[in-house]
């Protein structure tokens, strides 16, 4: 972009779905510049080497993929892989454990011997497919104009279902579906993650978060990112700068004003920027902040933590059914038994850290060994993921580094709980003889990402059709500028690795330009 021409299109944050947005609308031939306030691209879809002394490329934030269209990863150019785990997920549970993947008759057999019955495996494989079947209209709709609710519902199906999964807390669908409380546990997890409320919560978060969970590309199957999450977001910097679009890193934008035809961006460095058009892929909260508006209630709250470590090797299973390297392929659930979930939540809801914290755990050198230098691959080294459920922030408020400790203490205490041995047994220490874990409380992620609250979501989910008759035929990225829409996480279709928020941003960008 020639340094005497103002940009058509300001991107204010350089996270995946400010790449996306980016790329697209460079390869119009728009003039745009993207502002990011980190010396690096990618927002919370990074790698990095956190452990001094360890060749290990950690994603070190977000770190499955699901809901990032293929279609749009190709559309892009991008060249990178997203590899299935061939396991899905294992549910310890004394000393037997849930194996699901895609060997079935092993499937139905851990069932029956960790539950006590064949009809969970029939029940949970049924309730797979209804889920298929909303998954495919659904996630394809997430890439289109908005539809009315009363379309929506045609688009779902049949009533029953709808009526479950949209109208009524998930808590009825879970407990008219599934007699065992581990399976309910298994399934009710995907409503949890990232997400402060209860099954039975009448305000119907949990849905929303559930549904994005499963419906991702029509199959709802999380994916590992080869060369870590920080690869995707090269590459899409890649296909932004080779489209035309100029990037500048280390640039933190402090204010923006618009006037509905033209928006100006002031810099922390003092510099400003004038330009036709804006596109957010901040929070709306600090999108609110920036344009000097007030910031929108409630305010968001995250309600996670997430470890990393380094282990020398898998620890060992109570389950002599199933080795460590299938068990952490998949999601490894925690403590996430249906009431185990609503006793953390209570717990955190009275402003106690949970004494067993749900969390899920996952190894993702074990699908991809290429984030790991040779001799940790040699030495049988492995990578592990933890996401710890019913988190709040509002936990860590009044001495924010004693609950962390707190915090990281209890997970471990979680997780050693459905071990045969500590994991601390297994962990590598770095250079300076510090043990290879890092954490991320909600107020750290506030700091280090700019996420209001530390919300992961920028803010809770929302529904993914018009829930008024003026969005309807338009995107779920509309402010009340004209000329500034949002692109990251907080859009009405936002939340996740997605890169959907930045495509439907520059669609509604493109057609306002008409």
């Amino acid at each position: 972009m020639s340094p005497h021409r103002s940009p058509d299109v300001i991107v204010v944050g350089a996270g995946h779905n400010g790449l996306v947005s980016a790329a697209m609308l460079a390869r119009t031939g728009r003039r745009v510049l993207v502002l990011e306030r980190a010396r690096h691209v990618g927002g919370a879809a990074v790698s990095a080497s956190p452990f001094a002394g360890r060749d290990a490329r950690i994603s070190r934030y977000s770190y499955l993929v699901s809901l990032f269209p293929r279609r749009l990863l190709a559309e892009l150019g991008l060249g990178v892989e997203l590899r299935p785990r061939r396991i899905s997920s294992y549910t310890p549970s004394g000393d037997a454990g849930v194996l699901i993947g895609e060997d079935e008759p092993r499937t139905r057999a851990s069932i029956r011997r960790t539950v006590g019955d064949d009809g969970s495996f029939e029940v949970l494989r049924s309730f797979g497919a209804l889920l298929a079947r909303v998954a495919v209209p659904v996630f394809a709709s997430l890439t289109e104009p908005l539809r009315s609710r009363s379309a929506f519902a045609k688009l779902v199906g049949d009533q029953a279902t709808w009526r479950a999964l949209f109208e009524q807390p998930l808590s009825r669908l879970l407990e008219t579906t599934f007699e065992s409380d581990l399976v309910r546990g298994i399934v009710a997890t995907d409503a949890q993650i990232g997400t402060f409320a209860g099954a039975d919560d009448s305000r119907l978060t949990q849905n929303r978060c559930f549904l994005y969970h499963v419906i991702g590309n029509g199959t709802g199957r999380w994916d590992v990112p080869v060369g870590g999450m920080g690869a995707l977001t090269e590459a899409l910097a890649d296909a932004a700068r080779r489209a035309g679009a100029e990037l500048r890193l280390g640039t933190t934008v402090t204010a923006i004003d618009s006037d509905g035809r033209r928006v100006q961006v002031r810099t922390a460095d003092g510099k400003q920027f004038g330009g036709r058009r804006l596109l957010a892929g901040v929070a709306p909260a600090v999108l609110a902040e920036l344009l000097g508006e007030p910031v929108p209630e409630p305010r968001p709250e995250g309600s996670q933590l997430k470890l990393n470590l380094l282990l020398a090797r898998l620890p060992r299973l109570r389950d002599p059914a199933v080795t460590a390297g299938e068990a952490f392929t998949g999601t490894f659930h925690v403590n996430e038994g249906y009431t185990q979930l609503q006793q953390a939540y209570d717990e955190a809801a009275r402003g106690r850290i949970p004494h067993l914290p749900p969390c899920e755990c996952y190894c993702h050198s074990l699908t991809d060994p290429s984030i790991l230098g040779g001799e940790l691959r040699a030495s049988g080294a492995q990578t592990l993921t933890v996401f710890v459920l019913h988190m709040p922030a509002r936990l860590f408020h009044a001495d924010p580094d004693a609950a962390k400790h707190a915090a990281i203490a209890a997970t471990l205490r979680s997780l050693n709980s459905v071990l045969a041995e500590p994991i601390e047994d297994c962990l590598l220490e770095t250079a300076d003889g510090e043990p290879c874990l890092e954490a991320h409380t909600p107020i750290e992620l506030s700091t280090e990402l700019g996420m209001p609250g530390g919300h992961i979501f920028h803010r809770d989910l929302a529904w993914p059709f018009a829930e008024s008759g003026a969005e309807v035929g338009r995107w779920g990225v509309d402010t009340a500028h004209p000329n500034v829409w949002l692109c990251g996480a907080g859009a009405r279709r936002g939340g996740g690795v997605s890169g959907i928020p930045g495509h439907n941003a520059a669609r509604a960008l493109i057609e306002a330009d008409r």
